[in-house]
Formats: C-alpha cells, structure tokens, sequence
C-alpha cells in the first residue's frame, strides 16, 4: 500500500514540478516568476523527501533539508534585489 502510494505521489510532484517549469518560462512578469521557483524549490524537497520514503535513506532528508534553506535564502535575495536594486545594504 505504501509503495503505490509512494508512486503515485512521485507522479504527481513531478507533474507539478512540469507545470511551474511552464509558469516559470511563458510567466507574465517576473512576481509570477519568482512564485514559480519558489514553488520548485517546494516540490523538489517533496521529490526529495518521497524518494527517501521510498529508499528508505536519512540521507535525502538531509538533502532535503539543505535545499529548503537555500531556497528560503535566494528567494529572499531576489525579492530585495527586485524592490531595491541592491541584495547588501
């Protein structure tokens, strides 16, 4: 039961992992944009995550883990760099 669930879920975070692909290429403007990636960087630690369930390995939760900050870090970084111009005051 846990693996079909597993697949499934794989399936389905790498159909939403396509679709931010799209909003992040043919996206209106750059807010759009920046969501989109944001959103990536959410679907990959769930990739991620799945496939640590999956192999049953603690080392993808590390990774995961690795990736959420610097996700929340550069996201961070081009929100300033988009209101100010600069990233370091």
């Amino acid at each position: 039961m846990l693996d079909t669930a597993v697949t499934i879920s794989l399936a389905l975070v790498c159909l939403a992992l396509l679709l931010n692909l799209f909003r992040l290429t043919v996206g209106p403007d750059m807010p759009d944009r920046i969501l989109a990636l944001d959103t990536m960087y959410v679907n990959s630690i769930a990739l991620i995550i799945l496939m640590g369930v999956w192999l049953n390995s603690k080392t993808y939760f590390e990774a995961a883990l690795l990736i959420a900050l610097l996700g929340f870090i550069s996201t961070i970084a081009v929100c300033k760099y988009l209101l100010r111009g600069d990233i370091i005051e």
